[in-house]
């Protein structure tokens, strides 16, 4: 088991395979749940947007998005159990068939939520089916924690009314976050970020602050997966040692926990 600079066990491959199976298939056996659980959060901040703005079709950029889930769940009132049960292995057999079923969903169902995704992400295979099987409506394949974006992928960022992510801050830090900021114009979207407990949010909120955000953190914890064994929880409780959290009774017990933050413009 290769763990990464954090303690978490490396699933680097899941993100880069042509289609979703492989992703699915590996994280179901460790309950990964937490698109389901920041889903109600989500849609509640979009809601309280689309009220306050005054705008229609809000412009989510899902950071870290990999195969479009949370667009998926937002978009088309999916559930986490009837994702894992597309990608068992028992359907399509080729990138197409899943491609081609997945189109049908896209096309059968009412949207649950009028947006537009744009799926942010260093990997392209997972962006590509993401967008073909209409999850995302854009698409920015960059790593912006190393590059600033070019002028196109700046387009593409633009016009942003909302940024999310489930799981990426940590590896993701304020240069992201903030050069996602600075495509804007001047505007100020509105954020959400469910990140692990043993990366300290300090940074990101500071940072955040320099550019006229008020960040608060939402009470409770949510679970993000289990464990992929007794080394990875090792690992994650050192780091959260290091980073002097308490895992008492939530890692020491098996499972990996995120906080929410929520950042809006000081004005509001």
């Amino acid at each position: 088991m290769r763990l990464d600079a954090s303690g978490k066990v490396s699933l680097d491959h899941i993100y880069t395979a042509p289609d979703p199976r492989t992703y699915f298939q590996v994280l179901r056996p460790l309950g990964y749940c937490v698109p389901q659980l920041a889903k109600p959060y989500f849609d509640k901040l979009v809601k309280e947007y689309r009220e306050t703005e005054k705008v229609a079709v809000p412009r989510v950029l899902d950071i870290g998005c990999s195969y479009g889930i949370n667009a998926a769940l937002l978009k088309y009132d999916t559930t986490m159990d009837e994702l894992y049960a597309r990608y068992d292995g028992s359907g399509p057999g080729s990138r197409a068939g899943l491609l081609e079923r997945d189109r049908g969903l896209a096309r059968s169902r009412r949207p649950a939520q009028t947006l537009r995704f744009t799926g942010l992400d260093a990997s392209a295979n997972a962006l590509a089916y993401a967008h073909e099987a209409g999850f995302l409506d854009d698409t920015v394949d960059a790593d912006l924690e190393t590059d600033d974006p070019t002028p196109a992928q700046r387009d593409r960022l633009a016009g942003t009314d909302l940024v999310i992510s489930t799981g990426c801050v940590g590896y993701v830090t304020e240069r992201t976050l903030t050069r996602v900021v600075r495509a804007q114009d001047g505007r100020l979207p509105w954020m959400a970020h469910f990140v692990l407990r043993m990366f300290p949010f300090d940074p990101v909120e500071n940072a955040l602050e320099e550019l006229g955000y008020r960040t608060t953190r939402v009470d409770g914890v949510f679970k993000q997966r289990r464990f992929a064994g007794p080394q990875e929880q090792r690992g994650v409780l050192d780091s959260l040692a290091a980073a002097d959290v308490d895992a008492s009774g939530l890692e020491e017990d098996g499972w990996l926990y995120a906080q929410l933050y929520l950042s809006r413009p000081q004005h509001r």
